[in-house]
């Protein structure tokens, strides 16, 4: 039995990121919604906001360990599989990683042990500035790992030697043309997923009968947050696409499943990619539509797949399906946000059943548009790992058999396997325990204890009532 190192390397690889993805899409967004609240409790000194920090800040620790322990295997894989890719861009690449650990992981690192254990050691104040530098670390680390990914996408500011890639311009190697769309889109699409998931926590504590002031409090200011977020988002990716159309025709041309070059161009809703034939079959279309959207005219043009030579073309059907599920996942998150907000009156979000039930649902949509959105970038750049540069084929480590990838992965599943619904057990432990009672909040701020007030109009009261 033959097996291709290649392909064996590749789902390797799509293995092990597909789960470390998930991670900073939550923990980039729950460090900076943990500031957010260390502000306002140091502000404004009501318990609530430590009390809703302190359930958040034990669910961001167990989170972030195991975005650590993931993340160490993405670099460790550049050795061990793709080392022909690693040897040709180290002087690019590793330079930028370097910065990460430098700046990024070093500021967590420095300040997580304060937010984590300081609180009855260090000042309000400190500790409040302390979840600053914590949540600007995990954004330091997705600007530099995103402008790795984003130079492999478009690459800027090298020179080619003897094979092999050397910076001339770091500028330009780090602010590349796609990347401060990509960082935008990403960012606020890890904000959008961490929100979702607090609406889903919120509702089910709600509903719960339990925690109702600290589930209110997280259903309303992340409603709001996502009211702002969530059109943002549709319009960064749409500046996103127009950055792909100008630099990434061909990532352009699969994702919409444009075989042809076509003028005005239709937009596909559906339909079944066939490769082989280079023909969309069944499908299914408005006329006039994908040129609006994707150029901002009704008669802009659009070129085809057949464009291109047939070993440089990315296949379709991964980013083509890949993409809609992103665009579903979006469009059903704003018309969850916007009847949330419709409900806001007299509080109603709080008191509908359906509401809450729907709260709790789409709370894992953000990870199901960040690991689509994620495919659809990846997959359509294919053949290349640098973007027209240096094909994925030629960037696999000579020396590997099929076995001993085969080996590995194996490996890989089975540890994540155990990792990651270990880690995700934890944290639903911290869940159904909710946040830490006033008391113990109190005594850990150093200030006196007072009652929890009762939730008016909580759903019990709703319902029996």
């Amino acid at each position: 039995m033959h097996l291709d190192p290649l392909i064996l390397s590749r789902l390797q690889f799509v293995w092990v990121i597909a789960w470390h993805i998930l991670l900073p899409a939550f923990t980039v967004g729950v460090a900076s919604y943990i500031a957010v609240l260390e502000g306002l409790h140091y502000w404004t000194g009501k318990e609530i906001y430590l009390r809703v920090s302190s359930f958040w800040i034990r669910i961001f620790s167990v989170s972030f360990g195991m975005g650590v322990v993931s993340g160490i295997i993405m670099p460790f894989q550049f050795g061990t599989n793709w080392s022909r890719f690693s040897d040709a861009t180290a002087n690019v690449i590793a330079p930028l990683l370097a910065y990460e650990g430098l700046t990024a992981f070093f500021l967590e690192a420095a300040f997580l042990g304060v937010l984590l254990f300081g609180r009855k050691l260090v000042p309000a104040w400190a500790h409040f500035v302390a979840a600053l530098m914590v949540a600007f670390g995990t954004l330091l680390s997705s600007f530099w790992i995103l402008a790795v990914n984003s130079w492999m996408q478009t690459p800027a500011g090298f020179e080619v030697v003897d094979g092999r890639f050397f910076p001339t311009d770091w500028w330009q190697v780090i602010f590349n043309p796609s990347f401060p769309y990509r960082l935008a889109h990403t960012v606020v699409g890890f904000y959008v997923t961490t929100g979702f998931v607090v609406l889903g926590v919120a509702a089910w504590l709600i509903r719960q009968g339990k925690f109702g002031p600290e589930g209110r409090l997280m259903l309303s200011t992340t409603l709001w947050l996502l009211l702002f977020l969530v059109p943002l988002q549709i319009v960064l990716g749409d500046l996103h696409g127009s950055n792909t159309l100008r630099y990434q025709p061909a990532k352009l041309a699969a994702i919409e499943g444009r075989y042809d070059t076509t003028s005005p161009v239709p937009l596909t809703l559906f339909g079944i990619p066939d490769d082989k034939a280079a023909v969309m079959h069944n499908e299914i279309a408005i006329p006039w539509l994908g040129s609006l959207v994707l150029t901002h005219s009704l008669d802009g043009e659009i070129k085809g797949l057949k464009e291109w030579p047939a070993d440089q073309r990315p296949p379709v059907g991964p980013p083509f399906f890949a993409f809609r599920i992103m665009v579903g996942c979006g469009l059903m998150m704003l018309a969850l946000v916007l009847w949330g907000t419709v409900l806001r009156r007299r509080e109603r979000y709080v008191q509908s059943v359906a509401f809450l039930c729907c709260c709790q649902a789409a709370s894992m949509l953000g990870f199901v548009a960040v690991l689509a959105g994620w495919t659809t970038t990846e997959v359509g750049r294919q053949p290349w790992t640098i973007y027209g540069l240096m094909r994925t084929a030629d960037s696999v480590t000579p020396s590997l058999t099929g076995w001993n990838v085969l080996l590995t992965l194996i490996g890989y599943v089975l540890v994540y396997l155990v990792i990651f619904p270990g880690g995700g057990l934890v944290m639903a432990r911290i869940i159904r325990k909710g946040p830490i009672g006033l008391d113990n909040a109190a005594i850990e701020s150093g200030r006196p204890a007072q009652p929890v007030e009762a939730l008016p109009g909580t759903l019990i009261e709703a319902t029996t009532s």
